[in-house]
């Protein structure tokens, strides 16, 4: 863990002592996320299906089994200890080497039916369950996106992010050329975007396009949302990009700003905005 990575942890625990509970969850995740010991488990590039289609789309997956299943009990135990009693409950989880390989793919690609049907198994709380659940392939992610960070797309144009299909969890405007990024709150990659675009419909009237301009703009931030399909988008000014993990802590700190845009009835659509259909093996 990076001492930017704890120090923003704990600043955001400071002001939110209600969330540090599920703080220590994020944090074992974004954590774990540093290690090196998911690198070798990134896949070879395949062609890929068609200039849309994120990197991971389609792929085989084989991944150590005893890994995943080590690294999901990891991961709940900690959630279990928060003292929520929600989360408390997940203590009971415990999972073979093929259950946790099939948790990692439903994780990964975002299929509620079968996270939801998991949560049932387990008789745990649902809401619980997936959102621990959909941290655990965060390592793999952001391995996938450190190997892959290099390999040049300058004609990728599609909202969602180009490694793993996910929509931006926010928005940068950097530097003094106010070129602007969309950023993966899952694998911490970025792409460029448009100045004026709705990542969900594609939207680039300006007649359609506005922003909301939070009460505290400390955060030197605003939220663009698109008038045809009522999605938003956290955009924040910053000198140069942010790191991943910092993508996902900066999306959790901003909830204000999400507040914002569901009382004016915008949302941000749920699940992926590319279905990856990849499939795991051990």
């Amino acid at each position: 863990m990076t001492s930017s990575h704890g120090a923003r942890v704990r600043e955001i625990g400071e002001r939110h002592p209600e969330w540090r509970p599920w703080l220590s969850v994020v944090n074992q995740s974004l954590s774990e996320a540093a290690s090196e010991r998911w690198q070798p488990l990134v896949p070879k590039l395949n062609e890929r299906q068609h200039d849309s289609a994120p990197l991971l789309a389609g792929m085989t997956l084989a991944l150590d089994a005893a890994l995943v299943r080590r690294w999901a009990h990891e991961l709940f135990a900690v959630a279990a200890g928060g003292g929520t009693e929600k989360l408390s409950a997940l203590k009971a989880v415990k999972l073979s080497e093929s259950e946790a390989l099939a948790l990692f793919e439903s994780s990964l690609c975002q299929d509620r039916t079968r996270l939801s049907a998991g949560a049932a198994e387990f008789a745990v709380d649902a809401d619980a369950w997936e959102a621990v659940a959909l941290l655990l392939p965060i390592p793999l992610l952001h391995a996938c996106e450190r190997k892959w960070s290099t390999i040049e797309a300058p004609s990728w144009m599609a909202g969602y992010c180009r490694t793993c299909g996910a929509w931006p969890a926010l928005a940068e405007v950097r530097g003094i050329e106010r070129s602007h990024y969309f950023r993966c709150g899952r694998c911490g990659g970025g792409w460029q975007a448009q100045c004026l675009l709705c990542p969900y419909c594609g939207m680039t009237d300006h007649e359609q396009l506005a922003s909301l301009m939070p009460e505290n703009d400390a955060e030197n931030a605003v939220i663009n949302v698109c008038k045809r399909c009522l999605g938003y988008v956290k955009t924040f000014t910053s000198l140069q990009a942010r790191s991943g993990a910092a993508v996902m802590l900066d999306d959790l700190a901003s909830v204000d700003f999400d507040v914002v845009a569901l009382e004016q009835g915008f949302k941000r659509p749920q699940g992926l905005g590319y279905a990856l259909n990849l499939t795991i093996t051990p």
